[in-house]
């Protein structure tokens, strides 16, 4: 990814999936999530990724079985993201050549989501954690395991992320909500892009 952002469009619908999926990869997007518990998840995920140019990575959220990433696969899916470590769906996803990302909380959960093969993790609900709290964490991992804040981040938080060296960040209600206009959804996806790429400017 270009930049450390995944637009996790929770509750969208397959008619409305164009228009927003194209607003966010033209405000400069690399990653976006649709979880499984929206309406027509799979069939959402492949208008997306045959939208998407090669360099953007397209996927779904809130996967829990193996059989959940063969129809990710068979959609055009390359990320997949979950709430919890299943070393069964992280290998699953692993075959299909995915970029992974599974849900932890606990030095547990993250050392077991590196075994079991995580390209990255995704600590949920960071608000909990918090930068500190992650940080911490991120002490015993292996240092190549790139880590993502999740779960109550929105732009006004990278900076104090980016403080510790936390630069991926996955936006959700910060950025869409169910049934929000594209143009809202863009405008929101612009402010986002400008913020992260300040962490630069700012020296974070």
């Amino acid at each position: 990814m270009k930049r450390g952002l995944v637009a996790i469009l929770r509750g969208i619908r397959p008619d409305e999936t164009e228009a927003i999926v194209d607003g966010l990869i033209e405000t400069g997007f690399t990653a976006i999530e649709i979880p499984l518990n929206s309406p027509d998840p799979f069939k959402s995920i492949d208008i997306a990724a045959r939208r998407a140019p090669k360099d953007v990575l397209i996927g779904a959220g809130t996967v829990l079985t193996a059989d959940d990433v063969d129809r990710l696969n068979d959609v055009g899916g390359r990320l997949m993201v979950s709430p919890n470590v299943d070393a069964q769906v992280i290998g699953q996803a692993v075959s299909h050549g995915m970029v992974t990302m599974p849900g932890v909380f606990t030095p547990t959960e993250a050392l077991a989501a590196c075994a079991a093969g995580a390209s990255a993790l995704k600590f949920f609900p960071a608000s909990v954690l918090g930068p500190a709290g992650i940080n911490a964490i991120r002490a015993v991992l292996p240092r190549d395991v790139p880590v993502g804040a999740v779960g109550g981040v929105s732009n006004a938080d990278f900076a104090a992320y980016a403080k510790v060296g936390i630069r991926t960040f996955g936006l959700g209600s910060s950025l869409y909500a169910a049934g929000m206009e594209p143009g809202e959804v863009k405008r929101r996806g612009m402010a986002a892009i400008k913020a992260y790429d300040a962490l630069e400017e700012d020296g974070l």
